[in-house]
């Protein structure tokens, strides 16, 4: 039940873009339809569960014992941009047409504070590693769902009138604010 609440509390309860305000370039950038969502949002699965998956027994079994913990956020910023660097050569030969959509937002996936910090929130929590495992899994969860709310809501906002003084970028954050307003009702969810 542990696992279970820790997933959901990432998920919804904390979302890393509508309730703690992370990753807003790729959430606004990413958002434009549901293709690139999901890419977008696959490929920070793919860097945060692994992120998380290799600092954590770097920092418990080498930086922690040796008392080098003031380079830890050296080595996972490292080990992050490592990992978006995999990302980024598999999709280059596997998906060109998802690669090339992604543009300069893939490589942005190496300086997303939100893989930074579900790597420094599970040591500031003292998860074991299943759990910030299970974190780092509900957290990139949150960050798809948030994507994909952006991605339906754009679609339905470029078939409505808009007055023009808020067209383009001012539409957006009003709506973005209206999904975190309707996020914070989670907040009760699990104790």
């Amino acid at each position: 039940m542990t696992l279970f609440k820790i997933f959901i509390s990432a998920f919804l309860i904390n979302n890393v873009i509508l309730m703690r305000f992370l990753a807003l370039c790729p959430f606004i950038g990413m958002s434009t339809d549901e293709d690139k969502s999901i890419g977008m949002g696959l490929a920070v699965t793919f860097v945060t569960v692994l992120a998380t998956g290799v600092t954590w027994p770097i920092y418990r079994f080498i930086l922690e014992p040796l008392g080098l913990v003031f380079l830890q956020l050296l080595v996972f910023i490292l080990v992050i941009a490592s990992l978006v660097q995999l990302v980024e050569f598999y999709l280059k030969k596997a998906a060109p047409a998802l690669y090339g959509s992604m543009g300069i937002y893939l490589a942005l996936i190496t300086t997303n504070c939100a893989i930074l910090a579900v790597t420094l929130d599970v040591i500031a929590q003292g998860y074991g590693f299943a759990e910030s495992l299970v974190y780092a899994l509900g957290v990139a969860m949150g960050f798809l769902l948030s994507l994909l709310l952006l991605a339906g809501i754009r679609r339905r906002i470029r078939s409505s009138p808009i007055p023009e003084f808020l067209k383009g970028a001012p539409i957006l954050f009003v709506a973005a604010c209206l999904l975190s307003m309707a996020f914070t009702g989670f907040s009760g969810l699990v104790k």
